[in-house]
């Protein structure tokens, strides 16, 4: 049985309710399966339900890793998802 699951943009194409259903899915797999799940997702309210530890990438290069909370108010991480303006806004 495999223990390692990768999903790439699991939620892409899915309206609300799909993505609350696979969101809902994947943290069963996670915490009544014992999986360890890598995902690659842009949605924050998957990335957000899902992890226990977030990457952000820029460009190929880690620029923050940690909680979801930690990740999301990185200044690095908003500098480089929603420009040099809304990190100055920070």
């Amino acid at each position: 049985r495999p223990t390692l699951l990768l999903l790439d943009e699991p939620a892409a194409g899915m309206n609300p309710a799909e993505t609350h259903e696979i969101t809902e899915l994947i943290g069963r797999l996670r915490d009544d399966g014992g999986y360890t799940i890598l995902v690659i997702e842009h949605d924050m309210h998957v990335v957000e339900g899902i992890s226990d530890r977030v990457v952000a990438l820029d460009h190929g290069v880690k620029i923050a890793e940690g909680s979801f909370d930690q990740v999301a108010t990185d200044p690095r991480v908003v500098e480089a998802y929603l420009g040099t303006k809304a990190a100055a806004t920070k």
